[in-house]
């Protein structure tokens, strides 16, 4: 297995006529919405609510609330173990990559890539090894190289060339706040990220997320109702302009209201102190077909797929890599 992995991208849009490929996680966000007789209404209502966000963040030079569009690629990401062999290549990871079209001046500006993040080494990290691991365990644990798999390949890729050829920052991936945490409203206000929130403690999200080279800030959006997990390199604030990080917050504010409506689509805001939760009552629905329940199976599957394919036949491969792989 070389040390320099050989990455390759397929792109396809996300839009109101979007087809999951056969490779693409079926856990994946956009890849739910996909499927059934309510497929394409679906996709449009998901697609309308992100440009109404987008809209109603991008007020300034804006008086009809109409002028930008978001544009979303599902970008997949395959590995060649060993390219020179001709192996065949496993799919690692996809991600979204939005762009925001301004239809006053009819020009498209390249948003983050990231966005969204679905890797079935993930699947398998959390819905295999982990329960196998703590199945006759008094206390929860995680083994002491958790993450260390995943968190050097996602930097082999996030560092390659064929990366940097194709996106012109570093990625930043966005998620919900963990339902097992408490978080504290900071002072720190910021015009597009709104309020910051800092957490208790430290979950094992985060800290699988930390050896991907990430770390993690949570705000909660101007007129959104919870916090948002925003992770990164480099420096959030700084590196992206405020179209950018909008981009992000409507496109993936949109799919946690839809898959955790109890959180982001509540019918009060977080308070200063605050503690997300699923058994919350007091939320309203969109009008998104999903089956959540279906999508938590689907991630055992996924990750025992990834167990059969990756893990178990380049075991041996693998451990080694990551002992002389330096990121």
């Amino acid at each position: 297995m070389n040390k320099e992995l050989a990455f390759n991208l397929k792109s396809i849009r996300f839009d109101e006529n979007y087809q999951p490929s056969d490779s693409t996680r079926i856990t994946t966000n956009f890849a739910n919405l996909a499927r059934g007789t309510s497929r394409q209404q679906n996709l449009r209502n998901t697609l309308r609510m992100i440009d109404n966000r987008f809209n109603d963040l991008a007020h300034w030079d804006n008086p009809t609330g109409d002028r930008y569009a978001v544009e979303l690629e599902i970008i997949s990401v395959e590995m060649s173990l060993d390219a020179e062999s001709g192996n065949a290549s496993f799919p690692l990871i996809e991600i979204l990559k939005t762009s925001i079209l301004d239809k006053k001046t009819n020009k498209r500006i390249d948003g983050i890539a990231g966005n969204n993040f679905s890797s079935y080494v993930r699947d398998y990290d959390f819905s295999v090894l982990l329960p196998e691991y703590n199945a006759h365990r008094a206390e929860f644990g995680t083994p002491e190289d958790f993450g260390d798999l995943h968190g050097k390949l996602f930097q082999q890729f996030a560092n390659s060339r064929i990366y940097k050829e194709r996106f012109g920052k570093p990625p930043v991936i966005c998620i919900s706040a963990s339902t097992s945490k408490t978080y504290q409203r900071t002072g720190n206000q910021h015009p597009v990220l709104g309020a910051e929130y800092q957490q208790n403690e430290l979950s094992s999200t985060d800290q699988y997320f930390a050896k991907m080279g990430m770390q993690v800030r949570f705000f909660m959006p101007p007129n959104g109702v919870a916090p948002l997990a925003f992770y990164f390199h480099g420096d959030l604030l700084g590196d992206y302009t405020s179209l950018e990080l909008i981009g992000t917050i409507s496109t993936m504010e949109t799919f946690q209201k839809i898959y955790r409506p109890e959180i982001y689509n509540a019918n009060s805001s977080a308070g200063k102190i605050y503690s997300p939760s699923l058994k919350n009552q007091d939320y309203s629905l969109t009008q998104i077909v999903y089956d959540r329940e279906e999508r938590s199976q689907l991630a055992v599957k996924q990750g025992k797929f990834a167990e059969e394919h990756f893990i178990k036949p380049y075991r041996n491969v693998l451990a080694q890599w990551v002992a002389d792989c330096v990121v």
